[in-house]
């Protein structure tokens, strides 16, 4: 009985060493499968994921049950609050989210992030914020790395007579950040920021009286950043071309009104106006080299609606349009069919501020150009 025993022991202790032995050899043919990727590749494909791709290749991002701060990582303050008192008020703080609209749902995500200061303006990936620690100050952030840091001081100026655009230069490979203010004499002036630079530059702003306020934030398109100078009854863009740095106009298609939008879509510069009470046009600029304008949609809409345009969606063609009531609706491009977005539960309207903002793990850190 004892060597029966033995024997079967030997047999299990065989299968299980020959059971080892064979995923050990699949193991390595499974590796022999994937080929060595240069980080440069690595990088690239990065760049192209989705935002939850982003996140589940960041396991440690949302680990942390307390949200990321903006301002505690900027300025290294300890956690540790002085006579029971927290170093930052937690209700001056403001948490970043986003607004996702996916399978005509739109949901409400959070970054996980808190700062004091609002947005000022976004591009590439980034968001540049108000540096409510330093009067006058900028932080300059990639929401979805965490990556920041704080910007030089420029010109004080009130916000309401400023405008922030942020661009990437393809010629330099580096973002530069615009700043228009406005003086008391109604004159523009300009200053830029290299990102990776220690001050602005000051450069020859638009014409003058070209601007009557700033109201609407800028769209980069077509390798310049576009501003509409009114209001209302505009009959141009102010745009400044960023590899030269230098200030135009072009005529609108016709005169802006109050809900009409410039906005970056189809790899050119759109205009969107509200033609009649039921109609909606939409024109393309494909380039700045005299082409002009192409009508290309005229939408058909609820006479009592009042359907501002809010951003065109890269990935799925859709224009997206809020009504009065917070609500949005989505055009589909190639259908040409307009649709009211459903709440997905738990989200609730927006009411304020939108920024076109599209996640990525682009860095302010390009050849060289380091921001210490």
């Amino acid at each position: 009985m004892a060597d029966k025993s033995i024997s079967l022991l030997k047999l299990v202790e065989q299968r299980a060493s020959r059971k080892e032995e064979l995923e050990e050899e699949k193991r390595k043919r499974h590796e022999t499968l994937i080929p060595y990727l240069p980080t440069e590749c690595i990088s690239n494909i990065l760049v192209r994921l989705p935002h939850e791709s982003l996140q589940r290749s960041r396991p440690n991002l949302q680990e942390k049950p307390n949200a990321f701060s903006v301002e505690s990582k900027l300025f290294q303050l300890q956690s540790v609050p002085v006579r029971q008192q927290p170093l930052i008020d937690p209700s001056l703080l403001l948490h970043i989210k986003f607004m996702e609209i996916e399978n005509g749902k739109m949901k409400i995500e959070e970054y996980n992030t808190t700062c004091l200061g609002t947005i000022r303006g976004a591009g590439g990936g980034l968001i540049v914020l108000d540096d409510k620690m330093k009067n006058g100050g900028l932080i300059v952030m990639n929401p979805v790395t965490k990556e920041l840091t704080a910007l030089p001081s420029g010109s004080l100026c009130s916000p309401h007579n400023e405008s922030y655009g942020l661009a990437f230069c393809q010629t330099t490979r580096n973002f530069k950040l615009v700043h228009l203010f406005q003086g008391e004499m109604q004159f523009v002036s300009c200053e830029i920021l290299d990102l990776g630079a220690k001050s602005w530059r000051i450069v020859d702003g638009p014409a003058f009286r070209a601007f009557r306020w700033f109201v609407y934030d800028p769209v980069f398109a077509i390798g310049a950043i576009h501003w509409v100078p009114k209001t209302m009854h505009s009959k141009y863009i102010v745009y400044m071309t960023v590899d030269d740095e230098k200030f135009h106009r072009i005529p609108l298609p016709r005169r802006s009104k109050l809900h009409d939008r410039i906005m970056e879509m189809h790899g050119g510069l759109g205009f969107v106006t509200r033609k009649k009470l039921c109609r909606i046009d939409v024109w393309i600029l494909r380039n700045l080299c005299g082409d002009g304008w192409t009508k290309q949609y005229s939408i058909t809409v609820d006479c009592n609606s009042h359907l501002i345009p809010l951003y065109s969606s890269r990935i799925c063609g859709e224009m997206i349009f809020e009504d009065k009531d917070g609500s949005l609706y989505a055009y589909d491009c190639s259908l040409q069919n307009m649709r009211k977005v459903e709440m997905q539960e738990g989200s609730f309207p927006v009411v304020g501020h939108y920024f076109a903002h599209v996640n990525s793990l682009l860095s302010w850190k390009i050849q060289g150009n380091v921001i210490d």
